[in-house]
């Protein structure tokens, strides 16, 4: 079970992270939360959940004013012109836990997100402060940018800012700029066979009118040599060695009884540690069995029998 609102704005208070609460009504616009928070109490955002064809995540949170080109971004991500695409609506409960319309920077603080790159406008450093939903979109929190620094940094996240709104020429002497921040990890999602439910809802105007729809999918090509800048098989290595593996379940295990043991019978306790793991412990199982694959993958391309 990943954070409640109410856990968040704890762990902001543990912080020392000064910031404003606005209660309102649910919201899924950008226009419609305008109603209830006025831009003088800080500067609203649009946040984009999107993945790409090898199934890595992003977020990009960006000013309402901000024009993003999603061509462009894919390009400077390395990922040629029609390479990312709004997530499916799925992803949003499996990776980020959240609903739909509630997608911000915060939605990277449950485990299941680690792998979720997210890309900051760097337009917000230029306010004094920024609002955000804070994993619900009946609530409004203010807070300036060196409070959300703080948040990201006790969470193991450097901020990246970057100019969304750049066009830089990418070439054989120019590689796409914005390359680094591609997760190395691709995360599968389970797929609701519900037809109608398979991806998610975009946007309405009033939040995305600036974003280019992206083509729809072609069926994919090999990739020729030399094209690619993103390295397969960089999976870390906790994900390649089982005694790794079962000793980072072991250490949230134990860190999460630690927390939780104080004043808990042993039914409330073990209903607890299973709500809060197992979200958790599903996405290690995920990532190991795709590192498997991935290896019998590579190892069956690239090592060939000798001829006799």
């Amino acid at each position: 079970m990943g954070f409640s609102k109410d856990q968040l704005l704890n762990r902001l208070q543990e912080l020392e992270i000064e910031y404003t609460k606005y209660e309102h009504p649910p919201v899924l616009t950008v226009e419609a939360q305008a109603k209830y928070v006025s831009s003088s109490e800080g500067a609203l955002s649009k946040n984009l959940f999107l993945k790409d064809k090898k199934h890595r995540y992003y977020i990009v949170s960006a000013m309402v004013d901000t024009k993003v080109d999603m061509k462009v971004l894919s390009q400077r991500l390395g990922l040629g012109k029609g390479g990312l695409r709004m997530a499916p609506e799925e992803a949003l409960a499996e990776l980020l836990q959240v609903s739909l319309g509630c997608v911000t920077p915060f939605a990277v603080v449950n485990e299941s997100a680690r792998d979720v790159s997210l890309l900051l406008d760097q337009k917000f450093k230029n306010q004094k402060r920024c609002i955000f939903h804070p994993l619900s979109n009946e609530v409004s929190v203010s807070l300036n940018t060196s409070g959300l620094d703080k948040f990201l940094k006790s969470i193991e996240r450097d901020p990246v800012y970057v100019d969304l709104e750049a066009n830089p020429a990418v070439g054989k002497d120019q590689p796409p700029d914005l390359a680094v921040y591609v997760p190395s990890n691709s995360v599968v999602v389970p797929e609701i066979s519900n037809e109608t439910s398979t991806k998610q809802t975009p946007p309405p105007k009033s939040v995305s009118a600036e974003v280019k729809p992206v083509a729809s999918a072609k069926p994919s090509k090999p990739a020729s040599k030399g094209k690619s800048v993103i390295v397969e098989n960089s999976t870390p290595l906790p994900y390649k060695n089982p005694e790794k593996f079962v000793e980072e379940i072991m250490d949230k295990t134990s860190a999460l009884l630690l927390s939780e043991a104080k004043g808990e019978n042993v039914e409330a306790l073990a209903e607890t540690l299973r709500k809060r793991l197992t979200s958790e412990l599903t996405h290690l199982a995920i990532m190991y069995k795709n590192t498997a694959y991935a290896q019998g993958f590579y190892a069956g391309t690239h090592s060939q029998p000798k001829r006799l």
